[in-house]
């Protein structure tokens, strides 16, 4: 098991990414959240095996359709415990 968190800079907010993301974390059998930050990006904690974390962190630095990424920052945390699911966090 793998936790990371991730900051996305560029055009990621009004365009989906926050609700695309929830999806794709979801899709993948991942639990964390995801916000929109008041400095436009969006960050998010996510948790799951390596390799779906993995394929999130592809998805993130590629994002929806009219998002336009400009940079992932993402750090290791440590795993939480009892986490059950991935939700959008206000």
């Amino acid at each position: 098991m793998k936790r990371i968190h991730a900051k996305v800079t560029g055009r990621v907010q009004g365009v989906f990414y926050r609700a695309s993301t929830l999806d794709t974390a979801r899709a993948l059998g991942l639990t964390g959240w995801v916000k929109n930050m008041p400095d436009g990006s969006v960050e998010l904690e996510a948790q799951g095996p390596e390799e779906k974390i993995q394929q999130l962190v592809v998805w993130l630095n590629q994002g929806p359709p009219h998002a336009r990424v400009s940079n992932v920052h993402v750090t290791e945390l440590p795993v939480k415990e009892g986490e059950r699911e991935f939700t959008v966090d206000f």
